[in-house]
């Protein structure tokens, strides 16, 4: 224990853990059966192809506006010079080192900068982080092609450059650094915008530096925001609306959702941290009080952050813009873990010395420890990293040989469709579409779901399985048109390909 007080040792320790741990996540599964990896290889291909930023399973291949380009242009390389599956299990070596960087980078800064306190344990942050960077969903993540992993180093990077960036020689250039650092997370996944206020508030606000230096750390970030943001202006009207909260840029997503979201986000904020530490307590009239108490020690050390590191401001900037977010923001927590089990645990520490306070933290602190501990054990048990990235590969391993003998100018309309377009190179488009009204999810008429798969040019439709919501679009369209689709083919479990009859 006694190591992992000095920082580089808190750090590769940390970071050899993490990798052992996370070799196990090493997979041979089909990419894009989480959806978004299927897009992040088809556009790494499309660019290894020479085709830009484009993607290429869509009729016209129109330009990526969805996903900020970083990450795709990390794999490109891979996808350029390998075949698919070689590729993608390149891509996850390279996630798994991504991740274990990360981890070794936040718990050496944490112990440098004595995150948790001055009088904390010195081998608490780094268990923290560890513990954090090895739970379950976070594997989860690690094994598929996400961009969590880059864009949790690139955070944290930026991170530890602010912090030190007033100790530094050339303290304006340190913090330009940073804020390119942070710049760079930003072209990784869009959600780093909000470092745009975090790094220079707390460059001005915390640390009392002069505005040149806080300047200095946000034109970086404003830049990349800026041109990213021309360029989904620029190309978001090659997108169909029908396609909009998957394809579209995220301004069209917050257009569609609203201010009436926040009404359905900020309870679903927290709900992945509830199921991971507090799932297991069996009464509501236990888990909500505990809940509620877990929160605050949370919310007490984040404000405690805002004065010891730019994590505490560029955490309030995250949440701020989860708030407004209408999707679950599992994968959104998972990618920073590791700061806020810090954040929690440095709540936790300074609590302590109150003596009145005492009993409720170490009672609080003991439901969520005992919590974590029992959802990872059955997650190591039951291997739930793998069990759904599992269950979607085999079954499209079962369909995609029935795919192969169609026609060069098919164009299907399936779930997972960029996995689809990867395995056969078939023109793919999403069956299921869907979008917000008022904050509330809505799903399109049956008329307008047909207009938008003629629009598509749709040859044919693979029903892939139950579940998605595509039984119930499915299901309205063969009643309101029982002779467009013919069944061409059916698999077991009610999965099926459809013929399209045009003009009918």
């Amino acid at each position: 224990m006694a190591a992992l007080s000095r920082p580089w040792r808190a750090g590769l320790t940390v970071a050899a853990a993490t990798l052992g741990v996370g070799a196990f996540t090493l997979n041979r599964s089909l990419v894009g059966g989480f959806y978004d990896d299927g897009l992040y290889a088809g556009i790494a291909v499309a660019m290894g192809q020479g085709m830009g930023y484009v993607h290429p399973h869509l009729p016209g291949t129109p330009a990526v506006v969805h996903y900020p380009p970083l990450y795709p242009l990390v794999l490109t390389p891979l996808f350029a010079a390998c075949s698919v599956a070689t590729a993608a299990f390149l891509g996850l070596i390279l996630n798994l080192v991504l991740a274990a960087t990360t981890a070794g980078l936040v718990a050496a800064h944490a112990v440098r900068i004595r995150l948790l306190g001055a009088d904390a344990p010195g081998w608490l942050a780094p268990l923290c982080v560890l513990g954090a960077a090895v739970a379950i969903p976070v594997l989860t993540v690690q094994s598929v092609l996400f961009a969590e992993p880059l864009f949790g180093l690139l955070f944290a990077a930026a991170i530890a450059g602010a912090d030190h960036a007033p100790e530094r020689r050339r303290p304006v250039v340190a913090a330009a650094a940073a804020g390119t650092l942070a710049a760079l997370a930003l072209l990784t996944r869009s959600i780093g915008l909000a470092f745009g206020a975090g790094l220079p508030v707390f460059l001005l606000v915390a640390r009392r530096r002069p505005w040149t230096e806080a300047l200095a750390a946000a034109v970086p970030i404003v830049a990349a925001a800026a041109a990213w943001g021309l360029w989904i202006a620029t190309h978001s009207g090659a997108i169909d609306p029908a396609l909009a909260i998957n394809y579209g840029g995220y301004g069209e997503t917050l257009r569609q959702a609203g201010v009436g979201v926040v009404w359905r986000s900020v309870p679903e904020l927290l709900r992945p941290l509830g199921a991971l530490t507090l799932g297991w307590l069996p009464f509501a009239w236990v888990f909500y009080p505990a809940a509620a108490a877990a929160l605050g020690v949370g919310v007490y050390g984040l404000l405690l952050l805002l004065r010891r590191s730019a994590i505490g401001f560029t955490l309030l900037g995250y949440f701020a813009i989860l708030v407004l977010w209408p999707f679950p923001s599992d994968r959104f927590l998972w990618g920073i873990l590791p700061w806020l089990a810090l954040s929690w645990t440095a709540g936790a520490l300074a609590l302590l010395r109150n003596p009145r306070m005492r009993l409720a933290v170490i009672v609080v602190a003991a439901l969520v420890l005992t919590g974590f501990a029992q959802y990872q054990i059955r997650g190591v048990a039951g291997r739930w990293w793998a069990s759904q990235r599992e269950r979607i590969s085999e079954n499209f391993a079962e369909l995609l040989p029935g795919l192969a003998a169609l026609p060069d100018n098919t164009v299907l309309a399936t779930d997972d469709e960029a996995l689809v377009w990867l395995y056969t190179r078939r023109t793919a488009v999403p069956f299921y579409v869907y979008g917000y009204r008022h904050g509330v999810e809505t799903e399109p008429t049956v008329v307008e779901h047909r207009r938008y798969l003629e629009r598509q040019g749709v040859t044919r439709v693979l029903f892939s399985g139950f579940g998605s919501g595509s039984d119930r679009e499915l299901d309205a369209l063969l009643g309101a048109y029982p002779e467009w689709l013919t069944m061409e083919r059916a698999w077991p479990g009610g999965r099926a390909l459809f013929t399209v009859n045009r003009g009918r």
